[in-house]
């Protein structure tokens, strides 16, 4: 009986991880991608840092596409000037890159600041904040974000 319930809740651990896994953007007709609003109401999606898949959360509120340091040494994103980064949870020692490729879908952008020393629950998660936004003009319609390139 053990052996079953475990079998049972494995599988829909499995299944649930596979639901609420991002997706990545839509591409519509005319070249806008559509990042849809996930189950606990933030806007996440699939993309590129420096070739390297990432789970992007999607914060306005950021200056720059954050990363942790382990992300960062295994995209190989090396170097950059020291900085203190001010988040919600306190001042965080961090460095900053100049001239990253950011993928989110079809569309890279090759000149993006990012910020590496962000610390998240997973290391392949990210921010994707205002160095790659910016390029785009954003607008939210029910569940829906729209980036439109500029």
């Amino acid at each position: 009986m053990m052996v079953f319930w475990c079998l049972v809740m494995g599988a829909l651990y499995f299944a649930m991880s596979y639901y609420l896994k991002p997706k990545g953007p839509e591409v519509v007709a005319n070249g806008d991608l559509v990042i849809k609003r996930s189950l606990d109401g933030h806007f996440r999606t699939l993309g590129n840092v420096n070739g390297r898949e990432v789970k992007f959360l999607v914060d306005t509120g950021a200056s720059l596409v954050s990363v942790s340091e382990n992300f960062a040494q295994s995209a190989l994103l090396r170097g950059g000037a020291p900085a203190t980064f001010h988040t919600a949870n306190g001042n965080q020692a961090g460095r900053i890159l100049e001239n990253v490729a950011v993928s989110v879908g079809p569309v890279t952008v090759s000149n993006v600041r990012v910020g590496v020393g962000l610390r998240m629950q997973d290391d392949n998660e990210a921010l994707l904040g205002q160095s790659f936004l910016s390029k785009f003009d954003i607008s939210i319609v029910k569940d829906k974000m729209v980036l439109r390139s500029r």
